[in-house]
Parts: structure tokens; C-alpha cells; sequence
């Protein structure tokens, strides 16, 4: 007895390039850029691009679960450059004649580690709480985080730059696993991270609940889902997440200033969207993610390679976030 085979019709073909035309088209333009560059195809660009878009996957996971649940966090790029400033401003070298903190003796990478999860997870702690349970729309509630927390930062900072980072952080953040250049360890970091939040999206209760609570709220709290608790776990974990890469951020960088990680959070919602996570809620996979997010920053490094100014490489960029919301909506819209 043979199983039988459905065939391939020219409808799924143009169902699946508009399903997912927004990552083809990105895809082409790098493989042209391969072709007129040969320099693009190397082991530092891709060194480059992994380390870019380690970072970035971890801050499209944290925002992921918001989106899945049919909020979002416009705060996670501000909370990101805040982490990251405080992390510079506790693993400042001793005898940096700047230093922050003078008195300072220095501290366990792990602690301050250990110690930013914890402050952000209370960040997003006041998130979930304003958004579960005084019902603030997570748009105005995350958007006002972000001014909040950008005030903070420049207080904290004194709106100056921040450096002289010891060398076993910023080696973390820039060096390879077993020297190999196209392993940087912020790729197995991320890799890392991805796998504990497939786990968690997957097989756990938790989990189960986020993609109830975006697929229909009302009928998963009628189910037994206690809805608000679920929601402040999100952005909880969400904040989580953006402390860790934060931390990531400012070694990786060699300095940091309030200004890093203006503008993340939207890179985040567009890599997420490009990778399936429906901004209708209840969608979305990490195996999606990863590939919007790379693919987002393969775009951005294959303009630069082609000589695009800044300028022009946000109104490209901007586009695409559109126009990849706009594919999901047509999705959506077509599935009812």
C-alpha cells in the first residue's frame, strides 16, 4: 500500500513566494552583491554578520513573545543601551583614568551578568503589570518604558560616553570558539539562548499558553490560563533578554553611550515579522526568527557593501518593515 503524494500546484508555488517574498528578495540582492563583491563572501564578513546578528536575535526573541500574545515592547532597544551602560560602567578596567565608579573593586563577569537578568527582569516586571493588569495598551505602556528609561540612562551616564572596558569582557564579546573566525562565541551564545526559548515555546506549559493567550485571549482564560500571570511573564522574560543583550552589546562595541541601542526594538519586530511571528498573535516560530533576523542584517551589510549611504540604508529598511507587515496582514487577512 503506498501513501499517497499531494502534488505541487502553481497556487502553493505563488502561495509560498508571497508567503515568504520579503526574505527572497533579500536573499537575491546578497547573492548579487556576492557575486559583484567577492570580498563579501569571507570569513570576517561572516564573522561580522554572525556577531551582528547574534545580538540582535536575542533582542527579536524577547520582543517575540510580546508579538505572540498580540502586544509588543517599543522599550527593549532603550532597555538594551541601558544594559549595556551599566555592564560598562561595573567592568571598567582599574587603572582607566575615567573610571565611573573609582572605588570599585572588580567584579565577577557572571555577578554583573546574574545581576542585570535580575534588575530588567523587574523592568519588565512593571511592563507586565501596568499592561496585564491596568489594561494600558503594551504600545503606550512600552512606549513611555522607553522614555523612562532613556532619562535613566542619561542621568546614570551623565550623557557621556563610556569606555575603558577590561579586556576578558570585551574578548567574550569579539573572540572565536577554539580561534576558528567565522565561530565568534557571541554566535554560541545566541545559538544557546534560541535553544532554552524553542524549549520553552514548545514543551513547556508556559509556552503553550503564550501561543493560546495571541490565538484567542478570551477562550484561553475561559480554558483555565491564568491570562495576566502568563502576560507579565513574557515581558519579564522579555527584559531578561535584553539585559543579557545588552551586556553582549557593550563588550562588543568597546564602549557605550546612551545613545546604543536607539532603534533596536523595530529591527527586532521586522526581523520577527520577516520570520513568520504574526503581528495578529498566536504565530510564530524561533527557527523563523533566526532567519529574519539574518537576513535583515545580511540586507543591511550587502548595502554597505554597495556603497549605500546611512541615509538611504534606513528608508530601505524602513521599507521592508512595512512591506513585511503587510505580507502578514494579507496572510491573515486570507486565512479568514
Amino acid at each position: 500500500m503506498t501513501k499517497s503524494t499531494k502534488k505541487i500546484t502553481g497556487a502553493d508555488v505563488k502561495g509560498f513566494i508571497l508567503d515568504n517574498a520579503v526574505i527572497i528578495m533579500m536573499v537575491a540582492v546578497a547573492v548579487v552583491v556576492g557575486i559583484l563583491h567577492p570580498n563579501f563572501i569571507s570569513a570576517y564578513n561572516f564573522k561580522n554578520l554572525i556577531s551582528n546578528t547574534a545580538v540582535r536575535f536575542i533582542i527579536a526573541l524577547g520582543v517575540s513573545g510580546c508579538l505572540i500574545t498580540k502586544g509588543t515592547d517599543l522599550s527593549a532597544g532603550r532597555q538594551v543601551g541601558f544594559a549595556a551602560c551599566i555592564a560598562a560602567t561595573l567592568l571598567q578596567r582599574s587603572d582607566y583614568a575615567q573610571k565611573v565608579f573609582t572605588k570599585l573593586p572588580e567584579l565577577p563577569i557572571a555577578a554583573v551578568v546574574v545581576g542585570l537578568i535580575i534588575v530588567f527582569s523587574l523592568i519588565g516586571l512593571i511592563n507586565g503589570l501596568i499592561i496585564a493588569l491596568l489594561n494600558v495598551p503594551p504600545f503606550i505602556a512600552t512606549l513611555g518604558m522607553q522614555t523612562v528609561i532613556y532619562g535613566f540612562c542619561l542621568v546614570f551616564t551623565g550623557a557621556q560616553p563610556i569606555g575603558g572596558l577590561r579586556t576578558d569582557y570585551t574578548n567574550i564579546c569579539s573572540g572565536s570558539l577554539f580561534g576558528i573566525t567565522w565561530i565568534p562565541y557571541l554566535g554560541v551564545i545566541a545559538l544557546f539562548v534560541g535553544i532554552l526559548m524553542w524549549v520553552m515555546y514548545n514543551k513547556t506549559p508556559h509556552g503553550k499558553s503564550i501561543y493560546a493567550i495571541g490565538g484567542n485571549e478570551n477562550s484561553a482564560e475561559v480554558s483555565g490560563i491564568n491570562v495576566r500571570k502568563v502576560k507579565i511573564m513574557v515581558y519579564m522574560t522579555a527584559s531578561a533578554l535584553y539585559a543579557l543583550a545588552g551586556f553582549l552589546l557593550g563588550g562588543k562595541a568597546g564602549g557605550t553611550s546612551a545613545s546604543l541601542g536607539q532603534g533596536y526594538e523595530l529591527i527586532a519586530i521586522a526581523g520577527c515579522t520577516i520570520g513568520g511571528v504574526s503581528s495578529n498573535g498566536g504565530i510564530g516560530k524561533v527557527g523563523g526568527i533566526l532567519v529574519g533576523v539574518l537576513v535583515f542584517e545580511l540586507l543591511k551589510i550587502a548595502m554597505q557593501f554597495m556603497g549605500v549611504t546611512t541615509a538611504y540604508t534606513y528608508v530601505v529598511q524602513g521599507l521592508v518593515i512595512v512591506i513585511a507587515v503587510a505580507f502578514d496582514i494579507r496572510k491573515y487577512v486570507a486565512k479568514k
